[in-house]
């Protein structure tokens, strides 16, 4: 936001619509913080709806677990990550090449769970983001250990998933 780009945010549950948009344009500096929270979205956003005529960059979902290796993903369970998906795929928002990313914790990266069962249900991510994954956090890991001289817990090294593919 503070970079002038559009912030489009989903309503929860899609109870009370589609998505809003934040522009920065629409907001003072001092207000940017609070428009990006849940109750900024509503207070500061602008609906839109399904004939909306947007461009969506890049997505950031949810998930409770993710296999590293193919991009798979579990949601919590309720699908509306999918149907927002499926919605904006519908108004042609998005496509297969927009990159879908997600943030766990290292601990939420599985590797045993049968893809062909998560694939049917759960959209894929394409770039995976952990604490000890990130790569500007590994630097400030390193610059820390080098000036405390203690070594921090560490978990797996960087892994990203080959591209998911998607099925229109």
């Amino acid at each position: 936001m503070k970079e002038g780009k559009k912030l489009l945010t989903p309503q929860p549950r899609l109870r009370t619509g589609f998505f809003s948009v934040l522009e920065s344009q629409m907001l003072t500096p001092s207000k940017i913080n609070e428009a990006c929270t849940s109750l900024g979205v509503v207070k500061y956003g602008k609906p839109i709806g399904l004939d909306e005529k947007i461009k969506v960059d890049i997505i950031v979902i949810g998930s409770v677990a993710v296999d590293p290796n193919t991009g798979a993903r579990l949601g919590k369970g309720e699908g509306f990550a999918e149907l927002e998906y499926g919605m904006l795929r519908s108004m042609g928002a998005i496509d297969d090449s927009t990159p879908v990313v997600t943030t766990v914790h290292d601990q939420q990266l599985v590797n045993d769970i049968p893809v062909e069962k998560l694939l049917i249900h759960d959209v894929a991510v394409d770039i995976i983001c952990t604490p000890t994954q990130i790569r500007i956090l590994q630097e400030l890991k390193r610059r820390i250990e080098e000036e405390s001289g203690q070594t921090l817990p560490s978990g797996p090294s960087e892994k990203l998933p080959p591209t998911a593919q998607r099925k229109r």
